[in-house]
């Protein structure tokens, strides 16, 4: 039996599980301990999966009664099949993808369309950082130093609008956000913490 869920969730999670529809299946890339898969699973009976690299938080998702496998998204979606979900998610995790490019067309592979949140590395705040102390910030959705962070690709809503019409992508909705506070798109490129885009391919 499934443990008692907190539906605590972050914001850019709140968008997905709202936005999901009732009895499809998921797959949650970089899942973590779960939440967004628990939510799903509880409040509207989708089919969700996840695949997860950190052993700790696989752990933590097999003990909620979840399907979860170990694996390295970057190698491992290879393994499923074309169109095998109806939606795939990847929630705070582009940018610590080897290509962003190739994880995009790898998520529209196994799934109609997709969620995707990312940290907006061009938000006004990490800019004045940059600008006053000339040195990579450490924020709250960034919080660690630049020599330790898993971020390997600083993406801003600008770059990953381009990325996804440069690669055929349609991108269906978006959702902007800073401080926990949704905000409207106007100037998000510079006034968003972080944002929720749902692609579709162009097939």
């Amino acid at each position: 039996m499934a443990e008692a869920v907190s539906y605590d969730l972050r914001p850019d999670l709140e968008v997905i599980a709202r936005e999901v529809p009732a009895g499809v299946r998921v797959l949650d890339v970089g899942c973590g301990d779960g939440a967004l898969m628990a939510v799903l699973r509880d409040t509207k009976g989708v089919d969700a999966r996840g695949i997860e690299i950190d052993g700790p938080s696989v752990e933590r998702c097999v003990a909620r009664g979840l399907s979860v496998v170990q694996g390295d998204a970057d190698r491992d979606l290879t393994f499923y099949p074309d169109g095998a979900f109806d939606y795939a998610v990847l929630s705070q995790t582009l940018q610590t993808a080897a290509r962003p490019d190739r994880m995009l067309a790898e998520l529209l592979r196994v799934g109609r369309r997709s969620f995707i949140s990312f940290p907006n590395f061009a938000y006004w705040r990490m800019r004045r950082a940059l600008l006053l102390r000339g040195r990579m910030p450490v924020t709250r959705h960034l919080p660690v130093t630049w020599y330790e962070t898993q971020n390997i690709h600083h993406v801003t809503v600008r770059d990953f609008e381009e990325l996804a019409a440069g690669l055929g992508i349609t991108i269906e909705r978006r959702w902007f956000f800073t401080r926990e506070r949704e905000i409207s798109p106007a100037g998000a490129n510079w006034r968003a913490e972080y944002a929720v885009f749902e692609i579709s391919g162009s097939g």
